[in-house]
């Protein structure tokens, strides 16, 4: 078989997970090695902006996360490829990888699935930040797809829903809303966090865009990647 008549296998950390966007055969809970979830990219499309910066998760390097396999069709493998890079490649700062990752079966199964890890070298790239940072980042920003406390919000209330702690994004819900638990809206804008916007909003941003649209544009490439 070529590797197109192969099923794909995709890694799910954030968003992915509780809004995939593709048809898929089967979810299973699963752990990837070397990587870590972080909120170490500086958003400014889908939960910020270049004049007001969100951030988004990425992964790592270093230490282990826990996530969602997905397995897609092979006959809807190239599709799903597309739609990924559109979503995750808007300032292409992931980079796309085939990775080993095991799946939570009895006995374990390991298997390579596509994952999207960050690139250090793009320069939306924040590093491991400050948790006041990251709060401030968080409280004040929004992007197309919505307040980045709902993003915060859903991903945690979705990990739980998987059994899976994730200690320092449950810290970052205690300081930025403690009480966003139960009105987050992962596509839109909750009305606990458009009031936060507008508090945080009245103050100078925690860190401001040094870059211009120009010094991203060579990561764009990874949008068609593939044709």
């Amino acid at each position: 078989m070529t590797p197109a008549e192969h099923d794909l296998w995709v890694f799910a950390y954030g968003s992915l997970m509780w809004r995939p966007g593709f048809a898929f055969e089967e979810a299973v809970r699963a752990r990837l090695t070397g990587f870590r979830r972080c909120f170490c990219i500086y958003s400014v499309h889908h939960r910020g902006t270049p004049e007001r910066l969100g951030t988004v998760l990425g992964l790592d390097r270093g230490g282990v996360c826990e996530g969602l396999a997905y397995r897609i069709a092979a006959p809807r493998a190239a599709e799903t490829r597309r739609y990924l890079r559109s979503r995750e490649q808007v300032n292409g700062v992931y980079r796309e990888a085939l990775l080993p990752v095991e799946l939570e079966r009895h006995p374990p199964v390991e298997v390579m699935a596509l994952t999207y890890i960050v690139e250090r070298a793009h320069p939306n790239y924040a590093g491991r930040l400050p948790l006041a940072t990251q709060a401030r980042l968080i409280r004040g920003g929004k992007g197309v797809s919505g307040a980045n406390l709902d993003y915060l919000v859903s991903t945690v209330w979705h990990l739980g829903e998987l059994g899976i702690r994730e200690r320092e994004l449950e810290r970052l819900v205690a300081m930025v809303g403690p009480l966003a638990w139960r009105r987050a809206r992962a596509q839109h804008t909750s009305p606990y966090a458009r009031a936060l916007l507008r508090a945080e909003q009245r103050r100078p941003p925690p860190v401001r865009c040094l870059t211009r649209k120009a010094e991203r544009a060579r990561f764009l490439f990874r949008l068609r990647l593939g044709g």
